[in-house]
This record gives structure tokens, C-alpha cells and sequence, in this order.
């Protein structure tokens, strides 16, 4: 057995979103966002038709939340603000009873010593953006970037760590590509444009954060996901660095190098989807660059060359591009359909290392959903055991990086309570800690014990060989 030790100042802690966690979503002033709509429209698209109103009512018991994230030893702890309750239109006036809940929230955290990392935006538009355009429409960056100053203005001086966006490119792919996501789109000039918006949404936040005056540092949380090829073969290597560039490198360039890939640009020319740019855009995308990256990790992407010829009748898609590969003998989460690669955070880590100037960084998301938790209940306590085997494997590849170098600060689970999950509603649970969703009752589980245990001792043992 070997201890694998970990930093005295290393980040324990855990991940959540306004929209996944609070509730009350249209209480106390709080407009509604896409997701209310979505739900009042569609019911039927989301598991058991729970919706957003019913996520794990942090809004209420935020207090006694903050205090099991003590228990499990939190030294950090991320979430969200709800643009559509800070600002119910979008513009204009601010909504008091959310500055005083969120006021009274980050003091609960810095009370309980867990240093608040608060992200502006986590797939949550609110409705009359949207209704404008959202992300097509530059009007709607505009507005965000005064939703962040006024952010910043109201909470800097107890926030030291802000992330612009989580998983820029979710919004991107499942609301104009794929129909998973409202408004439920399916055309990739529209995504291309959503996405270089976003990044200049970005970047001008980030440039409004630096003219703050406040000493803090302002990141972005990516889902950057390793493409492996299924051979050495040339053509199954395009198929794998076409995969990087459309689903990492697109944010990750920007995001951290202040430029766009030219590979990429030409891509997007030679398919006449280019974004619609102004001059002065590629000033500010390099005054964008983040001061720390989050990580989102949870399964590598397998492709091949595609075997066979696009239908030119169809909608361009980024399959057209490579096909998905299912390598034999692949370790699984069934309940989810994803693979478990555990090697996939470390060549994540070594990358940013080599090639992105070895940013500060941390796993911002990580973990495991479950579906039927109960039938693993002991003693009133569910025992994950496959959680913990799934943190810990991770973990030891996050100790390998930082062993060669990679300048990774900290580990996030998602998630903290087991909580709402877009349109997978609570199909599948990922917490530490237990969710009765009839009672509200919150029970930690047997990983949430490990965790803690693991945060005490910065460390914990395990086998060796990675």
C-alpha cells in the first residue's frame, strides 16, 4: 500500500449549480429561467416529470447544508448565481431578496471556513434573454456583462475565486445540435455563433473583473473530455485531433491562450459556418485570458475514421468529422452509459502542463451517478463503495500530475447532495450525501465519511500501480 499525500492547501470539496440545487425557482422575486419554461412546455422531456422547482431546496436550508459540508471536510465549495433571480429580466433592476440570500450564503460558507468559488453562469438563461436570441445575439452578451459587474460589485469583496461559465460548450451542443436542451435547435451555424459569443461573454467579464480593482483571481470551468483514437492509423488520428478541436480546443484556446485555433477557423470557412465577428473582437478574446481553469472530467471520448460518407441532405454535425468508438474490454458506469478511464484526468493535467503554460487548475466536477441507490442502503447508510473506488482511482492519477508537475490545486466532486439534473431529473444520484426527496431528509453516505477522513489526512492510502 502507498499513501498518496496531497497538499496541506489542497481544495476538498464539492460542486452544485443555482439551478440544480436551490428550488424556489420562481419564489421571492426569482424569473424564470429557460429550464422553468422548458419544464412548463415539455413535462414529458424529463425524468418522472420532476422539475426545476423541485431541486434540493438549498435556498432553504442552505445553513444546515453548509454545515454537513463541514462535516464531510470542505475547505471549498462551488456553486452558482441565478442570473434570473439576481436580475429577473436580465437587465435593469436588481432583485433585493437574492442579494440578501446570496449575501447571507457566501457569509455561512467564510463562517465555516469553506471559501466560496462562485460561478456566473451554469446553462441557466433566463427566459427574456432568451427570448431575445440568447447567446445569437450580442445584445445578450452586453446584458451579461453588466449581470457580472454587478456581481462583482456586490459580492467581491467575499469572493475571491469567480468562474465565468461551466461547460461553455453544453448549451452549445445540446441546445443547437442535438435537441437535448432548450430551445431545442438543430443547426451548427447557430451553435458556432452561441459558442463564439459565449467566449467574448467571457472574456469581456473577465476584462470587467480585472478593471474591478478587487484582488481575486477569475477562471472558467471546461468539460474537457481526452479524444483517443482507436489506432495509429492516419486516419484514425485525424478522426481523434478533429474530436479535440471541436469539443476542447474551442473553449480551451481561447479561454487560456486568448486565440482560436487556426485549424479550427479554417474548419469553421471551409464549411461557410463561420461566426459573424466586429472589429475588436480578437483584442478582447486576448484580454480574456483566465487566471485558473476548472476541470470537468468524467469520461474520454474513443473515435475512428468514419466508415461511411455523410448524407449531404442531412444537418452538418460534428460526427461528420470522425465516428464514436467502443474499445473491447472498457470499464463502464451502465447506469449512465459512460466509460470509466480513470488515466483520462492525468493526460488531461499533462496536456494543460505542456501545452497550455502549466495554469493553475483543479478538477472542478468529477464523479459517478447511480441509478436505485436505496437497494445499497445499510444501517440507513447508503454504502458507495463504487464511489469511493471512483474518487480514489481518479485521485491517484490527480497525485501522479502534481508529482510531475501539473499545477492542479484542488478536487471537486459533483456533487455535494445528490441533486437535480437537467432533464435526467434525479434519475441518477452523484452526492456525498443522500436525498430523500419526499422528507428532504439528507443522510451521508458511506463515501462522504471517506472524503472527509481523506480531507483530514490531505491524503489516504491506496494500491500503486496506476
Amino acid at each position: 500500500m502507498n499513501f498518496y499525500q496531497f497538499p496541506t492547501d489542497f481544495w476538498w470539496g464539492s460542486a452544485s449549480s443555482a439551478a440544480q440545487s436551490e428550488g424556489a425557482s420562481q419564489r421571492d422575486g426569482k424569473a424564470k429561467s429557460i429550464w422553468d419554461h422548458w419544464f412548463e412546455q415539455s413535462p414529458s422531456r424529463f425524468f418522472d416529470e420532476v422539475g426545476p422547482e423541485d431541486t434540493s431546496t438549498f435556498y432553504d436550508h442552505f445553513q444546515s447544508d453548509i454545515k454537513l459540508m463541514k462535516q464531510l471536510g470542505h475547505n471549498s465549495f462551488r456553486t452558482s448565481i441565478s442570473w434570473s433571480r439576481l436580475i429577473p429580466d436580465g437587465t435593469g433592476a436588481v432583485n433585493p431578496k437574492a442579494v440578501s440570500f446570496y449575501r447571507n450564503m457566501i457569509a455561512e460558507l467564510k463562517k465555516a471556513e469553506i471559501e466560496p468559488f462562485i460561478c456566473l453562469f451554469h446553462f441557466d438563461m433566463p427566459l427574456a434573454m432568451q427570448q431575445k436570441g440568447g447567446w445569437e445575439n450580442r445584445e445578450v452578451v452586453d446584458a451579461y456583462v453588466q449581470y457580472a459587474k454587478t456581481c462583482f460589485e456586490l459580492f467581491g469583496q467575499d469572493v475571491h475565486l469567480w468562474f465565468t461559465f461551466n461547460e461553455p460548450i453544453v448549451p452549445v451542443e445540446q441546445g443547437y445540435l442535438y435537441d437535448a436542451h432548450y430551445p431545442n435547435v438543430v443547426d451548427f451555424r447557430r451553435a458556432v455563433q452561441v459558442a463564439y459569443h459565449t467566449m467574448l461573454a467571457h472574456a469581456q467579464a473577465v476584462a470587467c473583473y480585472r478593471d474591478s480593482g478587487l484582488d481575486g483571481q477569475i477562471g472558467i470551468i471546461l468539460n474537457l473530455t481526452p479524444s483517443y483514437p482507436r489506432s495509429e492509423h492516419p486516419a484514425d488520428q485525424k478522426a481523434a485531433r478533429m474530436a479535440d478541436l471541436l469539443f476542447n480546443r474551442s473553449f480551451l484556446d481561447p479561454a487560456v491562450l486568448g486565440v482560436y485555433p487556426k485549424e479550427l477557423a479554417q474548419l469553421m470557412a471551409d464549411y461557410s459556418v463561420a461566426p459573424h465577428r466586429q472589429d475588436g473582437d480578437g483584442a478582447i478574446l486576448q484580454a480574456g485570458k483566465v487566471d485558473v481553469l476548472g476541470v470537468n472530467y468524467y469520461q474520454p471520448r474513443r473515435v475512428k475514421a468514419r466508415l461511411n460518407a455523410i448524407n449531404p441532405d442531412g444537418p452538418m454535425m460534428p460526427e461528420w468529422f470522425f465516428d464514436a468508438y467502443e474499445m473491447p474490454g472498457r470499464k463502464m458506469n451502465r447506469h449512465r452509459g459512460w466509460e470509466i478511464y480513470e488515466k483520462g484526468i492525468y493526460d488531461i493535467l499533462i496536456n494543460l502542463k505542456d501545452n497550455y503554460g502549466n495554469i493553475p487548475c483543479y478538477v472542478s466536477e468529477n464523479g459517478m451517478g447511480v441509478e436505485g441507490e436505496d437497494r445499497f442502503i445499510q444501517d440507513g447508510v447508503v454504502q458507495d463503495d463504487y464511489r469511493i473506488d471512483f474518487v480514489r482511482e481518479h485521485l491517484i492519477w490527480v497525485h501522479r500530475a502534481i508529482q510531475e508537475g501539473a499545477n492542479c490545486l484542488g478536487y471537486h466532486l459533483w456533487t455535494f447532495i445528490d441533486c437535480w439534473s437537467w432533464a435526467n431529473a434525479y434519475k441518477n444520484r452523484y452526492g456525498f450525501i443522500a436525498l430523500d426527496l419526499k422528507t428532504q431528509q439528507r443522510t451521508i453516505k458511506k463515501s462522504g465519511q471517506w472524503i472527509a477522513k481523506v480531507a483530514s489526512e490531505h491524503g489516504f492510502e491506496g494500491d500503486s500501480d496506476e
